[in-house]
């Protein structure tokens, strides 16, 4: 099945804007400084907030820093600053499907976040079977399972 791609913008200044206003929600999203995502993406603050603005015209090296420093994904990231939306619907990954559900505030999208991050952060440990789940449900002190 093959994905669509259309353009959405036709005046290039738009298109900065909308990638940089893109960003913008995007960390504050993540709750995220604009100083702190300078940092994590390895560009300056000031050049952060004119590209957020749209005044600049990121390099796809600076794009690729940004999608990193915010979790999106990099192609994600690069058709908005090629003014590409995809026509396919599903999300790259499980953090830009949580920033786009439209059902969820920012505050939830946080949240989500968090836990998501927190639980995928151990993921090379070996999922647990067997034996382990039992004490997952918890039982009563006593042990009998009873309430």
């Amino acid at each position: 099945m093959s994905s669509t791609l259309t353009k959405v913008s036709t005046d290039p200044k738009d298109r900065w804007r909308d990638l940089g206003s893109f960003i913008r929600e995007q960390r504050g999203t993540a709750r995220l400084s604009l100083r702190r995502l300078s940092e994590l993406a390895g560009i300056s603050n000031p050049y952060l907030s004119q590209i957020e603005r749209g005044l600049h015209q990121p390099s796809i090296a600076v794009v690729k820093s940004l999608a990193q420093a915010l979790n999106l994904s990099v192609g994600d990231l690069l058709a908005h600053a090629a003014d590409i939306v995809s026509g396919d619907d599903t999300p790259s990954t499980t953090e830009a499907s949580i920033r786009r559900d439209p059902r969820l505030n920012d505050t939830q999208k946080s949240a989500l976040l968090a836990v998501y991050t927190s639980m995928v952060s151990g993921s090379d440990r070996p999922a647990t079977t067997g034996s382990d789940d039992a004490d997952i449900g918890g039982s009563a002190p006593g042990g009998n399972g009873t309430p």
